[in-house]
């Protein structure tokens, strides 16, 4: 067995995360960098002090996991999303059960919540965003931002939900209220049913095909009959009917059955 192997294993052990799902030359690489970095020779050193140093394990999970996002990332798939997907659900169901799976930093579910805002109160908004790192999840809720992370972001909503603070910007408290946070594992924990909306982007891509497959079909399973799907700009799913998936618009697939 390989160090690299050794590693996978006692990492499953330790934390219920299984490395072997996501491409390997990716995350070898990425976390190669990191115990180099650190001043460990290999896997093995490197595993035996992540199983010592709590600091050092929650630096490692940042680094496994991809935290890069913006708000409004892709700007015209938010247009589609207001202007034909979001109106085409409230057709039938006026409150939206909506999930922001593996939501980083917060920019995504809080741009759903501004997206949304739109066209019902915020009182009938509560978005559901779940992150596999804990570390992220806690800056996700403190909502402080620069402002390359709203580079996207159309003016009037910037002037309406954020507050400056120097060259940061801060989430209003009405937009925080409607999310509520959560730690979830895409790859082992159990997913909840009767969505409208799964938002899921830009991080499929570092999953293995097998991994990929199982996180399709569980987010099928999670969706309401004409629920969809939003995927990021290079995640298109080429065999979407195997999900019961068909394309609702690019990047959005809608559930058929």
């Amino acid at each position: 067995m390989s160090d690299y192997e050794q590693f996978i294993e006692g990492i499953k052990r330790k934390t219920g995360i299984d490395l072997a799902l996501y491409k390997e030359a990716q995350m070898k690489r990425r976390l190669t960098s990191l115990y180099e970095k650190k001043g460990y020779r290999n896997f093995v050193e490197f595993l035996k002090a992540l199983e010592q140093d709590r600091d050092l394990m929650n630096e490692f999970l940042d680094r496994m996991t991809i935290n890069v996002s913006e708000f409004y990332r892709n700007g015209k798939r938010w247009e589609v999303l207001q202007q034909k997907i979001f109106p085409k659900l409230l057709q039938t169901n006026k409150r939206l059960k909506v999930w922001s799976a593996a939501c980083s930093t917060g920019e995504e579910p809080y741009s759903l919540v501004m997206v949304l805002a739109q066209l019902v109160p915020l009182s009938q908004i509560q978005i559901i965003a779940t992150d596999l790192d804990e570390n992220v999840i806690q800056k996700a809720k403190h909502g402080v931002y620069p402002e390359r992370s709203l580079a996207e972001v159309p003016k009037d909503i910037k002037d309406k939900y954020f507050e400056q603070e120097g060259s940061f910007y801060r989430v209003k408290d009405e937009i925080k209220r409607c999310v509520t946070f959560k730690k979830h594992n895409l790859l082992k924990d159990q997913y909840d049913s009767n969505y409208d909306l799964i938002v899921c982007r830009n991080v499929m891509i570092y999953f293995t095909e097998e991994a990929k497959d199982q996180i399709y079909l569980n987010f099928s399973k999670a969706l309401r009959k004409d629920g969809v799907l939003f995927v990021g700009s290079t995640e298109q799913i080429f065999n979407p009917s195997r999900y019961q998936f068909e394309v609702e618009d690019t990047f959005f697939y809608r559930k058929n059955s």
